[in-house]
Formats: C-alpha cells, structure tokens, sequence
C-alpha cells in the first residue's frame, strides 16, 4: 500500500494574492440542511472540493438523493426521491458532521437513524445537546448499538436553552424546527458565521427564521420547503487564517481575496498584538504583511465571536518562533494539543499543562518527519515547515485533505518549496527489490 507525505523545504517567503475557497463547515451542513427540500433541485457554488464534501455527498446519496459536480466548484442535489431514513455507520463515522442529517430526517420522514459520529480526535463532543433539542420538540430517542434511533409523529415548537453554544446542535435543531407544527425558539445558540449562512440558505428555501447571529434563534415551522435554491457558499475563515499566519510566519505578503473579514475579528486582532502587519482593503479583500519580530502574546479559545478553536493549532506554529513566551488556553475542546510532540520534534519549546500550552519562541525550528494527528493540527506543522531550516516531511496527509483543497499547490504558487509524494511502504520496497 502507498502512502503520500509533503515534502517542504523551509525558508521561502509567501508571496502573492490567494482567493480563497467556500468554508467547509458551512459547505457540508448546507448539504445535510438539502434532505428538507422535496420538490426541487438544489444548486450551491463555492463548494470546496474535499475528502468530507465526498463522504457528505455519499451519505446523501445513500438516502436516495442524487449528488454530482456540475462544474469545479458546483455542486447539484436532487433530494427529491430520498426515501431511506438510516445513514449508514460506516460513512457517518468518517466525519462528524454527517450526523447533521439527524435533524432534517426526523423532520422530513419522522424517522432517522443515524450511527453516532466519528471525525478528527480531538476530545469528546457528546451529542446530547443535540438530542435534547429534538425531545423538547416531542421526539422519542434511543441508541442502540452505537445507532441513535429517532421517532416522531409531528415536530412540534418548543422553548429549548442549550447548555453549551454548540455549533452543530444548533444547527441540528434549527433544521428540524423548519418543519416543526408551530414557534421554535433556541436560547444561547452558536453565534457562528456558519449559523448565519445555515440560516440564509433555509430562508432561501421559504423557511422562517430569524435572530441568527444573535444568541437567540426563532423559527416558526412551515408545512415544506419547496423554493428552488441556488446558493453560494461563504468564505472558508479558517482556511483563511491558516493563509494569514502563513504570511506572517515566513515574512510574506499576502493579498487574501473573497476573504470573510467580518469574521476574522478575533484573529485579526491577536496578530497584530503579534506586530504582524494587516490592512483591511475592503469588505472581502484584505493584505497581510509579516515582520520581525513576531511578538509573544496570549490567547484564549472561546465560541465565537471568540478566538476560533480550529485557529489554535496554526497560531501556536506562529508562537513557536515568536519573542517572547506565550500561552494559548483550549476551552472548547480538551484534547486539541497533540501537535506539540511534533512541532517539539521540530525543535519548538513548548510545554502542555492541562488546557493551557506555554510557548517560549526560539530563533529557529530545524526540519524533521512529523505527521498529521487532527485537520488543523496537520495544516499547523506544514506551516513550521515553511520556516524551518532543512526538510520537512509531514505524512498523515488524510487530515490535511479533510480541510484543505490542493493546499500544497496553492502554497507553492505562492512561493513555497513544497510537494506531495507517494511513498511505498518498506514491505513493499522489500518485494520489489527481491
């Protein structure tokens, strides 16, 4: 069996402009939010093309939808003749965010069973949220061997206070209660720019929302979602803080276009604590300009409009070579700094105690083999690569392609000394060299 690794050659600035692609997260539960169109095809633009979307479009078709590229980045769903209320287990544990058909399904058929979800190993994320959500609206729940079996004769509106601002819960929740009898109202929901275009995109299929962006969500059910959608997906904020530090790591500018500035606040303003230069040019273009020295300073991960936890990882790369010591607290999720052990390799100074890494910047990171242990862990050592001296090799590449469409060609468009290689395990090389 082959196996592919990037291979990087550190020490060569990031220069240019990107334009970035639409925003995973949003793409993949735009697609699930389609199992509660009956009666007309589905368009979305700017859909990213990536190992998730694929999984995400084969648990689609596995409900009966029809799902195919029309174009690069277009994607048309056919969710007409879906007929199936069970996603199978060995998709749903690939990737996480498959679990949010739940929601639609239970809507739409009144039954949905759905394996428990799977997906980067970064720490627990019960799905309890979630659920409760759906009982408050009246539906009967059990797991069953690892299944979560959902049943409902008619959703019905409900008053329902999430105990957590969780992302895919409310999201889940405000699916379902598009077609709930009656007025849903979400208290302490995710604030999310996701949230927001989840929830524009249900507008545009005649559901009634409003409220999304703010704390609370009300959604008053409608007896089906039969517009015809064509719709375009936001701007990935992750990929896009991931360019942004990248400039800033190697001394670069970078001109970031269909860049979500609106949701990079948080971001924005730690890297210029960092004395990393930004100019906001316009509402979707803004420049990057990095310089020495990256300062130290601390950082917190929060629900947004917080800093971002999937900007951790990325961050830390930048910290690593920074002046000064440094600490970046994980709130959301606890198992988040794997990494460490690689970049250590690598030669960074950092330190884990409980949910806090303490970062003491060195002048120079050395090359070494290190591999991919979640999504963004994995784009966070290929950026340590970029500027360390000698070669880099990173390998768990499945991570990397989970979040990031052709990031090694983008990279060395820009400037980058990097490629992606297919390498032979050594019982294979043994075979061919006997």
């Amino acid at each position: 069996m082959n196996f592919e690794r990037l291979i990087i050659q550190g020490g060569y600035a990031l220069e240019g402009q990107v334009k970035l692609n639409g925003a995973k997260n949003s793409a993949l539960v735009l697609m699930a939010a389609s199992v509660l169109g009956k009666q007309d095809i589905i368009v979305l633009e700017n859909v990213p093309r990536l190992a998730d979307i694929e999984v995400m479009a084969d648990v689609l078709r596995s409900l009966g939808a029809k799902v195919h590229f029309t174009d690069k980045n277009t994607l048309e769903i056919d969710p007409r003749n879906i007929d199936k209320y069970s996603a199978p287990y060995e998709l749903v544990t690939k990737m996480r965010a498959s679990f949010f058909v739940l929601g639609p399904l239970l809507a739409r058929m009144g039954r949905a069973e759905v394996a428990l979800p799977g997906g980067c190993a970064i720490g627990s994320r019960p799905v309890d949220i979630h659920l409760k959500g759906l009982e408050a609206m009246g539906a009967q729940i059990e797991i069953e061997h690892g299944n979560v079996i959902a049943k409902v004769d008619k959703l019905v509106g409900a008053e329902i206070y999430l105990n957590f601002p969780s992302v895919g819960a409310t999201e889940n929740i405000m699916m379902a209660a598009c077609l709930a009898e009656g007025t849903t109202r979400i208290y302490n929901v995710a604030r999310e720019p996701e949230i927001e275009d989840l929830a524009n995109f249900l507008i545009k299929m005649g559901a009634k929302i409003t409220g999304a962006g703010s704390d609370i969500i009300t959604i008053e059910g409608v007896e089906s979602l039969r517009q015809p959608v064509h719709y375009s997906v936001m701007s990935d904020r992750i990929e896009a803080g991931t360019f942004m530090i990248g400039a800033a790591m190697t001394r670069g500018t970078l001109r970031l276009e269909h860049a979500p500035v609106a949701s990079l606040d948080s971001l924005i303003a730690k890297m210029r604590e960092a004395n990393v230069l930004i100019d906001i040019i316009d509402d979707h273009t803004l420049e990057v300009r990095g310089r020495h020295p990256i300062l130290a300073t601390h950082v917190r991960t929060l629900p947004h409009p917080g800093f971002p936890t999937d900007m951790q990882a990325q961050f830390a790369a930048m910290m690593a070579i920074a002046d000064g010591t440094s600490s970046i607290t994980e709130t959301v999720f606890e198992n988040r700094f794997m990494y460490a052990d690689e970049m250590q390799r690598m030669g960074a100074n950092i330190r884990v105690e409980g949910k806090t890494a303490i970062i003491s910047g060195v002048p120079r990171l050395s090359g070494a083999p290190v591999q991919g242990t979640d999504l963004r862990a994995a784009a966070a050592l290929v950026l340590t690569g970029l500027v360390a001296e000698g070669e880099t090799s990173v390998s768990n590449l499945f991570y990397l392609d989970r979040g990031y469409e052709c990031f090694e060609q983008r990279l060395a468009s820009l400037g980058a000394r990097i490629c992606r290689v297919s390498v032979k395990t050594e019982k294979q090389e043994a075979v061919s060299l006997a």
